[in-house]
């Protein structure tokens, strides 16, 4: 997914493109990450699903020199525990153009979410639990909690939240109801919905003949997105 907003720099204009990816690891994501920047050159890449481990988080500012990397393993607790047993899993990752190295500041970074401040903007990378996942409608609530804390804590600016939201938000279910409700509560619009015929699918598998749109942009002020499309 793809959003353009405005952003006002003293009397200069200043639009930033912000792109959300689910890389499905990093092997797999690293040359879709290399297309969009030769062909869109984003500001921001907000990345789910890296799958890499600690000492390997750097291989994305060695890849990618034109950005720097705020980041995170899902697996720094696996590890710690005991050794790597099956696939690796999870991760979030920003990626953040080093033009813009001066206007940010890192905020906070674990292994559901991760928030960088630039300008008077927050960007909220987030990965949402999934479908068997213990206490999952609890960990949707906690996630929620811990994001608009944040917002709270910087009231003075706006955010854009972005990510894996693993929940069709126009269902009828538990979850999909507490993202809503809280969407609602903090005065949140999507960006699906400001762009209608961007209601789409963002996760399609055709060997599984599965399709799903659980990907999703929200924003605190609708009237700064210029643009957004999957």
């Amino acid at each position: 997914m793809m959003a353009t907003s405005n952003q006002q720099l003293g009397k200069n204009p200043r639009s930033l493109t912000v792109i959300s990816y689910i890389m499905h690891g990093f092997s797999q994501g690293c040359c879709v990450i290399d297309d969009l920047i030769t062909d869109r050159k984003p500001d921001f890449f907000m990345l789910q699903e890296h799958w890499l481990t600690p000492s390997n988080l750097r291989t994305f500012e060695r890849c990618f020199t034109g950005y720097f990397a705020f980041d995170c393993s899902a697996m720094s607790g696996c590890l710690e525990a005991c050794l790597l047993r099956g696939r690796p899993f999870g991760g979030v990752m920003i990626l953040v153009n080093k033009a813009l190295c001066r206007f940010t500041t890192i905020i906070h970074c674990d292994e559901l979410f991760n928030i960088v401040k630039v300008f008077n903007r927050l960007f909220i990378n987030v990965y949402f639990p999934c479908c068997g996942t213990v206490n999952r409608l609890t960990s949707y609530a906690d996630l929620l909690a811990d994001n608009w804390a944040w917002r709270e804590h910087y009231s003075d600016c706006e955010c854009i939240i972005t990510g894996n939201f693993s929940s069709v938000l126009d269902s009828n279910n538990a979850v999909a109801k507490c993202v809503i409700s809280f969407i609602n509560n903090c005065s949140l619009v999507r960006c699906d919905d400001l762009f209608f015929d961007q209601k789409v699918d963002t996760y399609v598998n055709l060997s599984l003949c599965q399709n799903s749109q659980i990907d999703y942009i929200l924003v605190s002020k609708a009237s700064d997105v210029a643009n957004f499309y999957v």
